[in-house]
């Protein structure tokens, strides 16, 4: 039976209409804010570049197995993937991105806004997450419900038994059935696309990222 959504469920299905402006205030309070900035280091600096780098390489990796669906604004559903990050962590492109603001906001120098960043987007996407696996698991029943049970929410588990046991099962189905039935109905992941496709894919948050180390090189400067 499906239940109402409450409050934070429907704020929630807003919010992920609507998830590329979520950081624009933190962007604005990078970009513009000089107030508490630490004295200029390069340790500091370096160390934001490579969490924004660690960010990225994780969203990378989620959309190299998720596809281009990662990019939808509506509620339709691909397959349930359960392979690559998503073995281990239901959630690994938020998570990339909440790594990459705080990058951002340390290689600003702005120690201080890396733990609002943390908590801001942390709020937004708690909501977001509520919204899609209410979604989900009206969809997609006890297949759904069987891979929350095993792999975490939002602390990723290092050595996951069930993503064994889902690369078990995918083989095993892959035999059964055509692949493209087994895409539409699997709770495992149907297969990763390819690199060249992945990077296509990101273009749009790899241009931003590069845009945004130019705005505060200018920042900087002037």
């Amino acid at each position: 039976m499906r239940q109402d959504p409450d409050t934070i469920t429907q704020l929630g299905g807003w919010l992920f209409r609507h998830r590329t402006a979520l950081p624009l205030p933190c962007a604005a309070a990078i970009l513009g804010l000089r107030i508490g900035q630490a004295p200029p280091s390069t340790v500091l600096v370096a160390a934001g570049v490579l969490v924004t780098l660690a960010g990225e390489l994780l969203r990378m990796w989620g959309v190299h197995h998720i596809g281009a669906i990662s990019r939808t604004r509506a509620d339709r559903l691909g397959p349930l993937v359960s392979s690559g990050p998503f073995a281990s962590v239901r959630n690994p492109l938020y998570l990339g991105n909440i790594a990459i603001w705080i990058g951002f906001a340390l290689t600003a120098r702005l120690v201080w806004l890396a733990p609002v960043i943390l908590i801001l987007l942390g709020l937004e996407y708690h909501a977001i997450v509520r919204w899609e696996e209410q979604l989900l698991e009206s969809r997609r029943g006890d297949e759904y419900r069987d891979y929350t049970s095993r792999v975490p929410r939002w602390i990723p588990r290092l050595f996951n038994r069930g993503a064994r046991r889902d690369r078990r099962a995918s083989e095993s189905q892959r035999q059964e059935k055509n692949i493209s039935a087994v895409s539409a109905v699997s709770a495992v992941d149907a297969g990763a696309q390819t690199w060249s496709a992945t990077l296509f894919s990101e273009r749009g948050t790899l241009l931003a990222i590069g845009a945004g180390y130019l705005l505060l090189y200018l920042k900087a400067r002037f």
